[in-house]
């Protein structure tokens, strides 16, 4: 049960970062862009890393041992890149990558009432989309947290570090066109709570029918949704906000903190 306890934990406590995001969004005018972008591209190598050593390690090992060594493999595969069709799918019906990165380099030139109302409804459809997006990311860091806690940890440290953007990317318009900080604090905070939803979905629908074939499937398809995550959301943003080699510099940064991290975890 403590296990379990934690495991519930991790997704909740990188869901608040959003609400990080929002306090930033709203007393500092002018977050600083470069940091911000070097973060997203950080927490990128972070899951890329983790994803191919980790994951998808763990994903072969269990469908290994339930189907034998080929067919194991061959549903660890088809898993893995189902959990990129799938967040492929849900990024075509809500998509969120260019917002972010849009939202955060906005610029407190518009005045009329007009724009407000176009930014207010622009932060709202931002937090809404991050929610949805939020959702599966709960799912990944409670299952790995479940199977290896370190794991869970080092996934969720990730997934807090890019929910700080998303977080002013929704906070920055609503505070502009409102002049309410408190509503662009909650609607921040609001949309990292889908994390925590995520985990009680997995724990619903997972822990019921716990084995090693649906762990490896879940694994494989963890280890999809992440991939997708870095190479279609985060990196792009992060580019975007910063066109600077420090960029990809961070991302190689993140994955060797996660490889040494992994050598004595």
């Amino acid at each position: 049960m403590s296990n379990i306890a934690f495991a519930f934990l991790l997704p909740f406590i990188a869901g608040l970062f959003t609400g990080v995001g929002g306090l930033i969004a709203i007393f500092k005018k002018n977050p600083d862009k470069n940091f911000l972008a070097i973060c997203i591209s950080f927490s990128a190598g972070v899951m890329i890393y983790i994803s191919f050593v980790e994951i998808l390690h763990h994903a072969h090992e269990s469908l290994e041992y339930a189907y034998g060594y080929d067919l194991g493999f061959a549903l660890a595969t088809l898993a893995f890149f189902g959990g990129i069709g799938f967040m492929a799918i849900i990024d075509k019906l809500i998509p969120h990558g260019e917002d972010i990165a849009n939202n955060i380099a906005l610029q407190s030139d518009l005045t009329s009432e007009k724009d407000k109302r176009a930014l207010k409804r622009m932060g709202i459809m931002m937090a809404v989309a991050i929610a949805i997006h939020n959702f599966p990311e709960g799912l990944v860091t409670f299952t790995a947290a479940i199977h290896d806690p370190s794991l869970g940890v080092a996934i969720a440290i990730a997934i807090a570090i890019h929910n700080i953007p998303e977080g002013i990317a929704i906070a920055a318009p609503i505070h502009y066109a409102t002049g309410s900080r408190k509503k662009a604090l909650a609607y921040s905070a609001l949309s990292g709570l889908t994390e925590p939803l995520g985990a009680l979905v997995a724990f619903v629908f997972i822990m019921h029918v716990f084995n090693e074939a649906v762990l490896g499937f879940v694994f494989a398809v963890v280890g999809g949704i992440m991939v997708y995550i870095s190479f279609k959301q985060l990196l792009p943003t992060a580019i975007r906000i910063c066109k600077h080699g420090r960029v990809i510099l961070a991302l190689f940064a993140g994955m060797a903190v996660m490889a040494v991290s992994l050598i004595f975890i």
